[in-house]
């Protein structure tokens, strides 16, 4: 195991040219808030058992065998969550590159994006287990590998309700509010054992971390992260590095440190517009 990942970190220092700390590379730049790095990106449908389609969006790395894969929950479609929220959008546009992470993002029910509008109405947390059940499906079907979820708020509740299936590996949650979760889902995943992270901002709207500890006191494998200084939202790029640092550090921990610069080809996004 331990030559496998030597090997996995000296591909991917060779891959990405890309440094962190003080070192450079020569023709390398900054990660930025709009850098998309290299990835197979295709878009996807996902089928429900209720006769659903919902778009979504799979990036893979280009040349790297896959690490681990992310099934991604966003925030509440009500107040503008989608498949393109920041967070999500970012993980997909790096970790395919910087980790040899597959990302599946996707639309809940009746949630829009750039990509397109799934089917379906918002059901708050109930009809969408069948969207998390498609997404989970279709990771299995298409062999990803060492599938974890990563939700952000409303998807926290998605992932602790709905996603305690066989092939999900643990999940990691971003800004949970514990809206809709219950104590029984709770104890289902302590039952269960396995691993939960939490990853929770010192100025949480919702659920700061006093209050999320003693709430995820019900799993004792539950580890809460608190971060100093951010919000539920995760503006700005020092937030955004440590939560993707945070993501990486359970599902594929050889990549760490993420690189903050790129040597190679990327593009830019532009909000008006594609890359």
């Amino acid at each position: 195991m331990a030559g496998r990942r030597a090997r996995r970190s000296a591909a991917l220092a060779l891959r990405l040219l890309a440094v962190t700390g003080s070192a450079q590379v020569v023709g390398a730049v900054d990660i930025r808030a709009g850098t998309i790095l290299p990835a197979h990106r295709e878009p996807v449908v996902l089928h429900t058992a209720d006769g659903l389609s919902l778009v979504g969006e799979l990036a893979t790395p280009l040349d790297l065998p896959v690490a681990a894969t992310l099934i991604c929950l966003h925030p509440l479609p009500t107040h503008g969550g989608s498949m393109d929220s920041h967070v999500l959008r970012k993980a997909a546009w790096r970790l395919p590159a910087l980790a040899g992470l597959a990302v599946l993002r996707f639309n809940t029910r009746g949630t829009a994006s750039r990509e397109g509008t799934s089917e379906g109405a918002f059901d708050a947390a109930v009809g969408e287990r069948f969207d998390v059940a498609a997404a989970i499906e279709y990771a299995e079907f298409h062999d990803l590998p060492h599938r974890w979820l990563l939700g952000w708020s409303f998807g926290t509740d998605l992932a602790l309700m709905h996603g305690l299936d066989p092939s999900i590996e643990g999940a990691v949650l971003l800004s949970p509010p514990l809206r809709y979760t219950q104590a029984h889902h709770l104890d289902a995943w302590a039952a269960d054992g396995r691993p939960v992270t939490a990853v929770v901002p010192e100025h949480d709207d919702f659920l700061q971390p006093p209050a999320a500890r003693e709430r995820f006191a019900r799993v004792p494998q539950a580890r809460v992260v608190d971060v100093d200084g951010a919000r539920h939202l995760w503006v700005g790029e020092p937030s955004v590095r440590r939560v993707l640092s945070e993501v990486v550090g359970q599902v594929a921990p050889a990549a760490l440190p993420l690189p903050t610069q790129w040597a190679g080809a990327s593009e830019t996004f532009n909000e008006l517009g594609s890359p």
